[in-house]
C-alpha cells in the first residue's frame, strides 16, 4: 500500500465518531466534571446559605454568559490544534465599534449589532489567515493581536466610553428577556446549540477533530486543514463579538479596558471542561460545565468573603491541574 493510501486510511480510522450521545456528553473527562462540579454545589451551599437560590443561579448564568458564549468558539479552536489569546481584546474592540456604529447611525442598533459582529469576525479571520498561510504559532499570532486590538480601541475614542442609549439595544442583548428567559442566557443557549450541532453533528467539526487530531493524515484524506483552522478562528472572533455586544448593552456604554483578562476564564472553562490542550478531543457539553464550575467558584468564593487575589490563584491551579490531567491522558 502507498505512503498516501495508508495515511487516508490512517485518516479514517482517526477520525471521531461525533455523531455520538457518548462523544457529546464525556468529551475527554469522564464523569469527572459533572462529580466535581456536584461537590463544589454541595460545598458552597452548606457554606452559604444565600448559594442555593434560583436569583443566585440566575445571576450565575448571567456572569458566565461572556465567558460560555466564547468558550463555544475557543473549543473549536483547541481541538483544531491552535489557541487565540485575543479574545478579551476582539471583545472590547467589537463593543467599540458597535457602540460607535450606533452613535454615527443615528440609534440603529441593526447597524451596531453587524459592526460588532463583523469587527469579531475579521479579527478572527486575520488570526487565522496569519496562523495557517504564514505557519506562525497561533500563540504568538495571537498574543500580538491582544496587544493590537486592544490597541485600536483605545485609539478609537482614547479612555472615553462610548454611550449607548437605545433601548431597543439594551433589551436585546442585555436587559430583556426572550420567551422568559433573560437575554443573555438565551443568547448563552441559541450559541451551544448551534455549536454543539456543528461541532458533533456536522462535516465541519469531523474535519476541526481530524485537523487536531493528526492534520498529516487529515490532508491525505482530502481535508483542507487551513480552512477548517481558519473557520475555527472566525467562529471565535465572532463569538468574541457578540460578547462585547451582550457586555456593552448590560452597561449602556462600550469601554476600551474592559474584560481584561477574560482570555483567562475562557481557556480555563474550555481545558477544564474536557477539551485536550493538545488538540483532537473535545466537546461542547464539557465546555459549559467548565464554564459553570468557573462561574460557581467565582460565585461561591465571593459569597464567602474571598478576595479577588485568591480567586486568581485557584483558577490558576485549576488550569494547571487540567491540563496536567489532559496531557496524562
Amino acid at each position: 500500500m502507498s505512503q498516501t493510501a495508508q495515511a487516508s486510511t490512517k485518516a479514517g480510522a482517526d477520525l471521531p465518531s461525533t455523531r455520538t450521545l457518548k462523544n457529546l456528553i464525556r468529551g475527554d473527562r469522564p464523569y469527572v466534571l459533572y462529580a466535581a462540579f456536584a461537590v463544589l454545589i454541595v460545598a458552597f451551599s452548606l457554606a452559604s446559605p444565600v448559594f442555593f437560590s434560583s436569583s443566585n443561579f440566575l445571576n450565575i448564568g448571567r456572569q458566565t454568559a461572556l465567558v460560555t458564549i466564547i468558550a463555544v468558539g475557543m473549543t473549536f479552536v483547541i481541538i483544531a490544534g491552535e489557541i487565540d489569546l485575543s479574545v478579551a481584546s476582539t471583545l472590547a474592540l467589537s463593543g467599540m465599534s458597535a457602540a460607535m456604529a450606533i452613535q454615527q447611525s443615528g440609534g440603529n442598533w441593526l447597524i451596531g449589532t453587524v459592526a460588532g459582529l463583523a469587527t469579531g469576525a475579521v479579527v478572527g479571520l486575520v488570526n487565522g489567515l496569519l496562523t495557517t498561510r504564514l505557519s506562525i504559532p497561533s500563540f504568538l499570532v495571537t498574543l500580538g493581536m491582544l496587544g493590537i486590538g486592544r490597541g485600536i480601541a483605545l485609539m478609537l475614542t482614547g479612555t472615553t466610553p462610548v454611550v449607548v442609549n437605545t433601548i431597543a439595544f439594551w433589551d436585546t442583548f442585555g436587559e430583556g428577556a426572550i420567551l422568559g428567559i433573560p437575554a443573555p442566557i438565551f443568547i448563552t443557549l441559541l450559541v451551544l446549540g448551534i455549536g454543539a450541532y456543528l461541532l458533533h453533528f456536522s462535516t465541519f467539526g469531523r474535519k476541526v477533530f481530524a485537523t487536531g487530531g493528526n492534520a498529516t493524515a487529515a490532508r491525505y484524506s482530502g481535508i483542507n486543514t487551513r480552512r477548517a483552522k481558519t473557520v475555527a478562528f472566525v467562529i471565535t472572533g465572532a463569538l468574541a463579538g457578540l460578547a462585547g455586544l451582550i457586555l456593552t448593552a448590560r452597561a449602556h456604554a462600550a469601554r476600551p479596558d474592559i474584560a481584561a483578562g477574560l482570555e483567562l476564564d475562557v481557556i480555563a472553562a474550555v481545558i477544564l471542561g474536557g477539551t485536550s490542550l493538545f488538540g483532537g478531543r473535545g466537546a461542547i457539553l464539557g465546555t459549559l460545565l467548565g464554564s459553570l464550575m468557573i462561574g460557581v467558584l467565582n460565585n461561591g468564593l465571593t459569597l464567602m468573603g474571598v478576595s479577588s487575589q485568591a480567586q486568581l490563584v485557584v483558577k490558576g491551579a485549576i488550569i494547571i491541574a487540567a491540563v496536567a490531567f489532559s496531557r496524562r491522558k
